[in-house]
């Protein structure tokens, strides 16, 4: 059954069996081991200062817009439009407002000032936006770890949590930052056809290149992490427990992952048909019931000629438990195939997450769900 076409009538929400209150589960300050365990708490993206940086900067080119030239990339930069900016709020809004109503506690710290100019050794910059708090921060168990960002404009957008986590940390959980990244040039490449990479040069990663699935972890090796970063991440994910990190190699070579697999409850995965072949499914996801997510409906163009993120953002969901899914209300195709397995949709909107690089999983960053480190591919 699908729930509220209207996003105004989010009052009607009925709390569903599997999302009870959170002051009935008392649980540790941070607690989140996957992707939908019944969700307890989150954190919530804010859209206000919301831009991209010069892309004259290497790292803004490898990770905003790719495909720019050189003439192009000198003409691009700068606030999104107030029009995006204050309907995205909107949108955000009405999300918080939804996981309330079924018994989420949301936090949503206001936005950094990202219009600021800071730098490091050989370069400046300006910042991106606190839009996407799962970007870099990486939530396993009790514990949130930092992610060195190859971006330079993400140095310190994690700023506005920072209050939040302290508190956490008082409460008992654990708070752990990779290695500062330099971001010099030598860490950016560039190949024969003119197309940005990602160098080796030292650690870098993004949180949203990593999925969570219990005991196993999948880190996709993109442009946006590389395999220095992975191993950081064996390494220290190794202290926490017994983690097993799964590498993604060959899969999708743009930025995150949580547009090309999402893991909907224990033995069932959508996958992204464009960048995920029958004979490139992940080897430990084979033995999985695979929904293959259909064409994405858009039906309204983006505001503006070039966006970050492809139309497939259009899959990326929020599982509030195993049996429900915040969704895309402009995806009925996908709506009803989630529905086929039993899941309840609730449709919301964003209305501009083309633009500003992020779906619902994106704009969130849960950090306490039920239940405990789980096998779930044993």
């Amino acid at each position: 059954m699908t729930l509220l076409p209207d996003a105004r009538s989010v009052a009607t929400l009925p709390t569903h069996d599997a999302v009870q209150r959170v002051v009935e589960h008392p649980l540790q300050a941070v607690n989140s081991w996957d992707e939908f365990s019944p969700l307890r708490e989150i954190i919530v993206g804010d859209a206000t200062n919301a831009g991209v940086p010069a892309q004259t900067d290497l790292s803004a080119w490898l990770n905003d817009y790719p495909d720019l030239s050189l003439a192009e990339r000198e003409r691009v930069g700068g606030r999104f439009p107030q029009r995006v900016i204050e309907e995205t709020n909107e949108d955000l809004a009405d999300l918080v407002a939804t996981l309330r109503e079924v018994g989420v506690v949301v936090h949503q710290p206001p936005a950094s000032n990202h219009e600021q100019e800071f730098g490091g050794p050989g370069w400046r910059t300006r910042g991106r936006h606190s839009y996407c708090p799962r970007d870099l921060a990486l939530i396993i168990g009790s514990t949130i770890i930092e992610t060195p960002s190859p971006s330079r404009a993400r140095f310190y957008e994690l700023s506005n949590l920072r209050e939040l986590f302290q508190d956490y940390l008082l409460r008992g959980a654990h708070w752990l930052g990779a290695p500062r990244p330099r971001l010099p040039d030598e860490l950016y490449l560039e190949d024969e056809s003119g197309t940005p990479g990602l160098g080796e040069l030292e650690p870098a990663f993004e949180a949203a290149n990593v999925l969570r699935l219990g005991r196993d972890v999948f880190y996709q090796v993109s442009r946006s992490g590389n395999e220095m970063g992975l191993r950081w991440l064996q390494s220290t994910l190794s202290l926490l427990g017994d983690i097993r990190v799964q590498p993604l190699r060959d899969l999708y070579h743009g930025t995150h992952i949580d547009s090309t697999i999402c893991f909907l409850r224990p033995g069932l995965v959508l996958l992204n048909p464009e960048r995920v072949r029958q004979d490139t499914i992940p080897e430990a996801l084979k033995g999985w019931d695979v929904l293959w997510c259909p064409p994405i409906d858009e039906p309204i163009a983006p505001v503006l000629p070039r966006t970050l993120s492809t139309p497939w953002v259009g899959m990326n969901l929020l599982m509030v438990n195993p049996e429900m899914a915040i969704v895309d209300r402009n995806q009925p195709n996908l709506i009803r195939l989630l529905e086929g397995k039993g899941i309840t949709v609730v449709p919301r909107q964003l209305r501009h997450s083309r633009v500003l690089g992020g779906g619902f999983h994106c704009v969130t960053l849960d950090t306490v769900r039920d239940g405990n480190l789980e096998s779930y591919l044993d």
